[in-house]
């Protein structure tokens, strides 16, 4: 089940470029904040040592690499994540069904040979960044943001996979479609009066919550705040007054 407690449901990203940027947010945080989201920049940089450093701090990890390649692939790096007992990963739905079952089936899998809790598997849907104009001029798909988030839910949801990363706008339809059990993970989260910056749909704390999301992510609106601890507890406060 998804954690109650704000302080878990607030997952900040690290989004920098080193270790010691990482270890000295990190260190400024401790205790305020219980998740924390690993993605291609800071993995790329540093590689497992970053999953380290936030689990040896007790945090957990939302490891966001956004796996899409054929199955046999995807199911590889399943594995690997597994091993390294993150909280959740995540693959791109647009992946297909046999893609997102091997995703599925390697963790389950992983967890019972390394003895370990299985992450929660999450599908990407559509990208933050994505609007509507932008999905059907360059990408041809004919549905509004909110029906192909949907349809790709829905997808993951039958081929095993336990939750989906979806934008604000498309939490309650997935929700109402898909049911409580179905975790919601949310980016695209900026409190009122911040800078969207290059995210084209997103909605303040309270709204994501209010409209069912069980976690939400939040990266600059935190790392680049003069003071993070007192933004990440303006949040926290936010989510739990909604």
């Amino acid at each position: 089940m998804p954690a109650r407690n704000p302080k878990d449901r607030l997952i900040v990203a690290l989004d920098m470029e080193s270790l010691a940027q990482a270890e000295a947010l990190l260190d400024r945080l401790q205790g305020v904040v219980g998740a924390w989201k690993i993605g291609s920049q800071l993995f790329t940089a540093s590689g497992p040592m970053a999953v380290e450093l936030v689990q040896k701090r007790g945090g957990a990890v939302f490891l966001d690499l956004k796996f899409h390649d054929i199955p046999n692939t995807v199911a590889g790096a399943v594995r690997e994540a597994t091993r390294m007992r993150v909280l959740m990963l995540n693959v791109h739905a647009s992946g297909g069904s046999a893609m997102l079952r091997a995703a599925a089936e390697a963790a389950r899998q992983a967890a019972r040979e390394f003895n370990v809790a299985k992450p929660l598997c999450l599908a990407v849907t559509v990208l933050t960044s994505l609007d509507r104009a932008c999905l059907q001029r360059e990408l041809n798909v004919p549905l509004s943001v909110e029906g192909h988030a949907l349809h790709l839910a829905k997808l993951a949801k039958d081929a095993g996979l336990d939750g989906s990363v979806s934008a604000p706008q498309e939490i309650r339809a997935i929700r109402n479609a898909l049911g409580r059990e179905w975790v919601i993970v949310t980016p695209g989260v900026r409190p009122a009066g911040s800078e969207a910056g290059d995210q084209a749909r997103v909605a303040t704390p309270e709204a994501a919550i209010r409209a069912g999301a069980d976690y939400l992510v939040v990266g600059r609106p935190i790392t680049a705040a003069p003071d993070p601890k007192a933004a990440a507890t303006a949040i926290l406060e936010a989510m739990a007054k909604a």
